[in-house]
């Protein structure tokens, strides 16, 4: 049975992992809190960010604990649920939109650093920032997990310092403003504020794999998700709030500290891109096994992320991306559900060898989740006023009726491994 005993040579505090998941989510927080918060009445925004961060501490502190009992990334336990044929299918999916979201923040980081160099002796086009930041980005992540928590303790607190700044330009400010009509309905915004980080709720067995044990994989989760992505998020919104403006820089613009708001860009983009190539060195790892030296994956993506980087096609990835992040969260209800009803005994890789490669109930329950996902996305249906989490939902609930209805020989093997 995988244990919760402490690793210190290998293993972080759960302080140490939230700060570096507090990275990864800087860029998606900084981008979605803004629209969220244009349509938003200055008052809702609290009770929209303490509903979701309750939402997302209990969903994380489930996956960043089975992470820490397992020692397994997301895509090393993909494959007691699936099969391990079958998790190939699920790992590429993830590696595809991790790769994908790679090459969306890389071009946002060399967005931000042309308008911040503009005009001045590092006036680069934003093409040749991207090859820059890929490098860095690279550099920081060949090193390690250790390395990203480095990264991650630099650049957090020197993000905080700028938002801060930000919200005391803001707070200070005497522009004078139109009202802004409130239009957004509250399950909406919870909605927009849980399904911004969903995906990341769902890849974060990477960083609970890295905790002391599983106490300390709560304490990460109740860190990141329920404390300080609600501020963050609430921070980010509230300008949008005052000045209806859907980005960041359109409100800073207007309130002051635009140029403080571009900065913090470029930082977020940083961290949240080395977090992003350390998640994606691991899932291409787990489909190359072949590849000892993760190194020359991560190398791999940053050659692969400049190169596709130059090509106009933002506004074509960005929605398939989208698309992608809908079958995203079915896989954690799967993962999760597999390992209450069969993995409470321990992840053994023995085990595997009496199961089939390819699990079939599995990759249904998965199509119901996405289905589900997608339906509710476009408004046919809802059950939880919140698509990613209605697909996890029904993809969990699936799984195990399903298994009990048709059976699963993981239930077996599962019992010998105890």
């Amino acid at each position: 049975m995988a244990s919760e005993s402490e690793d210190n040579a290998n293993t972080a505090s759960g302080i140490s992992v939230a700060l570096i998941m507090l990275g990864i989510v800087l860029t998606p927080a900084l981008l979605a809190a803004a629209g969220v918060g244009s349509s938003l009445a200055p008052g809702d925004i609290v009770p929209v960010v303490l509903t979701g961060g309750v939402i997302l501490a209990v969903l994380s502190m489930i996956t960043l604990t089975i992470g820490a009992v397992s020692r397994r990334t997301t895509y090393e336990l993909v494959k007691f649920p699936f099969g391990r044929k079958g998790s190939v299918v699920i790992n590429w999916v993830m590696a595809i939109s991790l790769s994908g979201w790679i090459v969306v923040t890389s071009s946002s980081f060399a967005q931000s650093l042309a308008g911040l160099t503009d005009g001045t002796v590092l006036d680069l086009p934003a093409p040749v920032w991207v090859v820059i930041g890929t490098a860095i980005f690279v550099a920081a992540t060949a090193f390690g997990f250790e390395a990203l928590g480095k990264i991650a303790r630099f650049a957090i607190p020197v993000a905080v310092v700028i938002l801060a700044y930000i919200i005391f330009q803001v707070i200070g400010s005497d522009a004078e403003l139109a009202a802004v009509d409130a239009t957004m309905p509250f399950g909406v915004a919870v909605s927009s504020f849980v399904g911004t980080v969903m995906v990341l709720v769902t890849l974060s067995p990477d960083m609970g794999s890295f905790a002391r044990n599983g106490n300390h994989a709560r304490l990460a989760a109740l860190l990141t998700f329920g404390v300080a992505y609600v501020l963050l998020f609430a921070a980010v919104a509230y300008p949008s709030a005052l000045t209806g403006e859907g980005s960041l820089l359109g409100s800073t613009a207007l309130l002051g500290g635009a140029l403080a708001a571009s900065l913090l860009l470029a930082f977020a983009c940083f961290t949240s891109n080395a977090g992003n190539m350390f998640q994606g060195t691991l899932a291409y790892s787990a489909l190359f096994p072949g590849i000892e030296q993760k190194w020359k994956i991560t190398v791999g993506l940053g050659v692969a992320t400049a190169i596709i980087a130059f090509f106009p096609i933002l506004s074509y990835l960005v929605p398939f991306l989208l698309f992608l992040g809908i079958a995203t969260p079915p896989v954690a209800g799967i993962y999760i559900a597999d390992y209450f009803t069969h993995r409470k005994g321990g992840y053994r890789e023995t085990a595997l060898d009496n199961e089939a490669d390819l699990k079939p109930i599995a990759f249904v329950a998965w199509l119901l989740g996405s289905a589900t996902g997608l339906a509710t996305v476009n408004g046919l249906f809802t059950l939880t006023l919140i698509p990613s989490l209605d697909s996890l939902l029904i993809a969990s609930a699936s799984y195990v009726v399903f298994g009990k209805l048709f059976g699963q020989n993981a239930t077996a093997s599962a019992n010998s491994a105890k």
